[in-house]
C-alpha cells in the first residue's frame, strides 16, 4: 500500500469526521515522515477537498445509492481515486485503480469490489456525466463546479456580479503563494533574498508590505536555519497590511486583544523596533504559549501575554492604549485557500450570530482607546455582514470614533487572502 495515499487517506478521513483543520493536519511531522512524496500526498488531500461538492456530485452519477449513504472510509477512497483519475493528469489510469482497491483491502475490508468497480465506471462513463443546466440553476451550477455550499455563492452574488463572483470562487480553488516576513529587528530584506537565493529558491518583493517576500520551491525554509534563527516569518502579505495599517510606533503601547496565534503581534513588534509595550491576550490560555514561542524565536522582548476574553473590559486598561487591534474571529471565507473545508460550513444560529459577537468585541476593545489613539478592526473574511456593517454600527454608537481609512482586499484582485482592514482614530473622551 502506497504510503503517500494512506497518510492522504488518513489526513482526509480526520478533517472529514473529527473536524481537523486541513493547514494543521498537513502541518504536521508525522504526516510529512517516512513519505516518498510529500508534495503528492499534499497535492491530493487539498485536491480533493477543494471539490468535494463536485466529487460527490460524481459518485451521485455512478453509484446508485448516492455518495450520501456511503461511508465515511469508502466515500473518501472514491473521492480520492476520482481525483487522481479526473484532475492529477500525471497518475495513470491503472496506478489511481490498483492503489485505490489497495486502500480498500487494508482500511475498509469487503469493499474492495466495489471501489474497483465505481472507478472503472467512472472512467468508462465520466464523458456521460451530465451535470447542473446554468440556464436553469446558476446556483446550484456554480456550487458543483467550484464546490461552494451554495449560501456563501449567494451571499457574493448579492454583492458582486456574477463574473466576479466565479473568479472569486475559481481563485478559492488555487493554491496560495508563500510569502514571509522580513524579521528587520535580525536582519534585512537585501541579505535575506541572497540568502534564500543561495538555497535555491526563487523570490520577488511584495506588492502591498516592504518587508513582505513571495519564494517559490520554499519548501526547503520551513525547517532552515533561516527560520530557526528567526530571520523571517510565514505569514500573508493580508496579515501583515494589518500591521501596516495599525502604524505602531515605537514607545507606544499596543493591546492585541485576540493575539492567538501570535503573527500580527509580531509584526506590529517588529514595526516598533522591539521598543515600548504590546499585551497580547487570548481567551485560550494554550494558545498564549504560541505567542511566547514566536516572540523567543524573533527576538522580541516587548510582548505580553496574558489571558483575557475580548468580549469583556479590562478596566485598568481603559484610556491607556495607543493603539489597539481587534483581529476578530470570523467565518474565515477570505481563507479558504489554505483551508478548503471552511467552503462547506452550514450556515447556522452561531454563523449569524458572529456580527454580534464582533461588534461585542469591538466596542470593548475601543474602551482602551487614548484620545487620539488608533483602532483597528479586521477579519479574514468577504462578508459585508460581519464587516463593513460591524464597522458602520459600531461608529454609530460610537461618536468619538471616525474612520480614517478601509480596505477590503479580494483574492481574485489582489493576490492575498480575502481580508478586511478598518481604522479608526478616537477623537475625543467618551
Amino acid at each position: 500500500m502506497d504510503a503517500n495515499r494512506k497518510a492522504a487517506y488518513f489526513a482526509l478521513l480526520d478533517i472529514e469526521t473529527k473536524e481537523a483543520y486541513s493547514n494543521i493536519v498537513l502541518n504536521n511531522q508525522k504526516f510529512r515522515s517516512k513519505l516518498t512524496s510529500p508534495a503528492f500526498a499534499t497535492e491530493l488531500v487539498y485536491g480533493v477537498l477543494e471539490n468535494k461538492i463536485l466529487l460527490d456530485y460524481i459518485i451521485d452519477q455512478i453509484v446508485s445509492t448516492g455518495s450520501k449513504k456511503l461511508k465515511a472510509d469508502v466515500r473518501t477512497i472514491l473521492r480520492m481515486g476520482i481525483y487522481q483519475l479526473g484532475f492529477m493528469h500525471s497518475v495513470p489510469e491503472y496506478a489511481a485503480v490498483n492503489e485505490s482497491v489497495n486502500l480498500a483491502k487494508r482500511l475498509c475490508r469487503g469493499r474492495e469490489g466495489f471501489i474497483n468497480a465505481s472507478l472503472r465506471t467512472y472512467i468508462r462513463d465520466q464523458e456521460k456525466i451530465d451535470f447542473p443546466d446554468r440556464s436553469k440553476d446558476e446556483l446550484r451550477y456554480l456550487s458543483v463546479k467550484y464546490s461552494y455550499e451554495p449560501w456563501i455563492i449567494q451571499m457574493w452574488l448579492d454583492e458582486y456580479d456574477k463574473a466576479f463572483v466565479e473568479e472569486l470562487l475559481e481563485v478559492g480553488n488555487h493554491r496560495p503563494d508563500f510569502v514571509i516576513r522580513v524579521n528587520w529587528l535580525k536582519t534585512n530584506r537585501e541579505e535575506l533574498i541572497k540568502r534564500i537565493e543561495a538555497a535555491g529558491c526563487t523570490v520577488e518583493r511584495g506588492k502591498l508590505y516592504d518587508n513582505a517576500l513571495y519564494v517559490k520551491n520554499a519548501h526547503v525554509l520551513i525547517d532552515s536555519e533561516m527560520f530557526k534563527q528567526g530571520l523571517f516569518s510565514i505569514q500573508d502579505e493580508s496579515s501583515m497590511l494589518v500591521a501596516a495599517v495599525l502604524d505602531p510606533k515605537p514607545g507606544d503601547v499596543v493591546m492585541d486583544v485576540c493575539a492567538a496565534p501570535g503573527g500580527k503581534t509580531m509584526a506590529i513588534a517588529e514595526r516598533m523596533n522591539n521598543n515600548g509595550k504590546i499585551i497580547a491576550s487570548d481567551i485560550y490560555i494554550r494558545k498564549l504559549g504560541l505567542i511566547n514561542d514566536e516572540a523567543q524565536r524573533l527576538g522580541i522582548t516587548i510582548v505580553e501575554t496574558r489571558p483575557w476574553d475580548a468580549a469583556k473590559i479590562d478596566f485598568k486598561m481603559v484610556g491607556k492604549a495607543d493603539r489597539v487591534l481587534a483581529d476578530v474571529p470570523c467565518s474565515g471565507l477570505g481563507v479558504v485557500r489554505r483551508k478548503p473545508e471552511i467552503k462547506y460550513k452550514q450556515r447556522t444560529l452561531e454563523m449569524d450570530s458572529l456580527p454580534e459577537k464582533q461588534l461585542h468585541i469591538l466596542s470593548s476593545s475601543s474602551a482602551y482607546v487614548k484620545p487620539g489613539g488608533v483602532l483597528v478592526y479586521s477579519t479574514c473574511t468577504i462578508n459585508p455582514d460581519e464587516n463593513q456593517k460591524v464597522v458602520s454600527e459600531f461608529l454609530k454608537e460610537n461618536p468619538a470614533f471616525v474612520k480614517e481609512e478601509a480596505i477590503q482586499l479580494m483574492p481574485n484582485v489582489n493576490g492575498t487572502d480575502g481580508f478586511f482592514i478598518c481604522k479608526m482614530r478616537k477623537t475625543q473622551s467618551l
